[in-house]
């Protein structure tokens, strides 16, 4: 948690560009099975940002016309103390945040019908959990599918939310430290007679042991051709191609998104070193394009064309490749986008609508397939923080279909495609900063020419 000058400044630049009544519900626990016992905590990246405190039950309600804010929520009880031990008072936590108002959670209906009476709008974020629904729509006096965010609370939060400050950074530094632990340990765990759920459990324990979480459910897999394919019990064999794709959270819940792939026994294949080889220099050739005033969609098209290039020596693509990409043809190999940004979420702000967060009033998202997946295509800014992740895929179901129907003919050399079904995919993912006047890639260094991979597979 920052200063509680930090939370004290983002609501009065929020108040800045509001009026009205601005609510931010925080989460409650989630059940698993019954009301006591939870799956574990997880604060809503908004109201994480207003207020910072990571604990259930909170809401903030914010008079955008008078700047001053109100923390809801229940007093901690004598049962809650018994289970939990001791808790913070409302005083105390909101003193942490820089509020100097609390009120118990039932107040905050009078408020928001004190607003209503007096014709004030009062502004709500999205709902991505039923029981919010359920909630903002009693709060409001409306059914909850009737419940309508606020457009303008939604380009405000996206408009702060998306520039980091330098601490912003720092703390998401830390979270990219404890990920580059948790890719060690899986490549350093690719050996033929392991799980991949093994795998999957040790880069958990690092992400738990830092005090955080993973960003989002590992993937990790030798079938690395499905882009979300999670852990499974799948035994490596020499010679698989392992896939892993995670991230941790630092202690204030920032959080970081990694990928690699590692050779199980010790060492790349010729092709396996080849399509490595292909995708690093795409990467190579987009992060050199990461400057403020560049649009990302440009910067994913760069990637394409250098990925087509590299599969064109290859023998599997043909043409010209800036041809072939403008045609969407690459898309056979890689049809996911470049990256996207990231923070408190790892697809920041993803509840808030991923086109306004990626692409806003300044870029129009495309409807070709495969690039129609790039989450983020606006120019670029001093302060995002984004994630580069090219990849290449030898997708078996797509390549059958393709070549069924003459998809791309031109520019595919179907015989030779089929001849490398069933290597698997090949993503690398670093996650960068945009600086004055570049770009700088956060946290410490990891592996990631076949040679660099190979030495930490083989222990050396």
């Amino acid at each position: 948690m920052f200063s509680s000058d930090t939370y004290a400044a983002r609501r009065a630049a929020l108040a800045d560009n509001m009026s009205g009544l601005v609510v931010v519900l925080g989460n409650a626990h989630a059940p698993m099975n019954y009301v006591d016992n939870v799956y574990a905590f997880r604060q809503d990246g908004s109201f994480l940002y207003y207020v910072g405190l990571d604990e259930p039950g909170l809401a903030l309600g914010l008079d955008a016309d008078s700047g001053e804010a109100t923390l809801y929520g229940h007093e901690p009880t004598m049962d809650d103390v018994i289970w939990e031990g001791p808790l913070a008072s409302m005083g105390e936590r909101a003193a942490h945040a820089g509020i100097a108002a609390t009120a118990p959670p039932e107040a905050l209906a009078d408020a928001i019908r004190a607003a209503q009476r007096a014709g004030r709008e009062v502004h709500v974020l999205p709902p991505y959990r039923g029981e919010h629904s359920l909630r903002l729509g009693r709060l409001l006096g409306l059914a909850p599918e009737a419940v309508e965010p606020s457009a303008a609370l939604i380009d405000a939060v996206i408009a702060q939310r998306l520039v980091k400050t330098g601490e912003e950074v720092a703390e998401i530094e830390k979270a990219v430290e404890v990920a580059v632990h948790m890719h060690e340990t899986a490549m350093r765990m690719a050996q033929p007679g392991r799980t991949e759920h093994e795998i999957a459990a040790a880069m958990q324990a690092v992400a738990s042991g830092a005090g955080g979480f993973t960003s989002f459910p590992l993937i990790v897999t030798k079938r690395g051709e499905t882009l979300h394919n999670h852990a499974s019990n799948a035994v490596l064999e020499a010679g698989d191609l392992l896939l892993h794709d995670g991230g941790g959270a630092a202690p204030s819940r920032y959080v970081s998104d990694l990928t690699r792939v590692s050779p199980v026994g010790g060492t790349f294949s010729d092709r396996q070193r080849q399509v490595l080889n292909t995708v690093l220099a795409a990467q190579e050739a987009s992060l050199a394009m990461c400057a403020p005033g560049v649009a990302f969609r440009e910067v994913h098209d760069e990637a394409c064309r250098v990925l087509a290039s590299g599969l064109a020596d290859m023998g599997l693509m043909r043409g010209d490749p800036a041809e072939a990409v403008a045609a969407g043809a690459h898309a056979l190999f890689m049809p996911h986008g470049l990256g996207h940004a990231m923070g408190l979420d790892v697809h920041d702000m993803e509840a808030l609508g991923e086109d306004r967060v990626g692409y806003g009033d300044a870029a129009t998202r495309s409807t070709q397939f495969g690039t129609s997946n790039l989450r983020f295509g606006r120019p670029l800014a001093a302060g995002h923080v984004m994630t580069v992740e090219p990849g290449c895929y030898f997708i078996g179901a797509l390549v059958d279909k393709w070549r069924a129907e003459g998809t791309h003919a031109d520019f595919l050399n179907f015989d030779e495609i089929q001849r490398w079904v069933g290597l698997g995919g090949v993503r690398i993912e670093d996650d960068i900063v945009i600086t004055d006047d570049g770009h700088r890639v956060l946290g410490p260094e990891l592996a990631k020419t076949p040679e660099a991979i190979e030495a930490v597979v083989q222990g050396r």
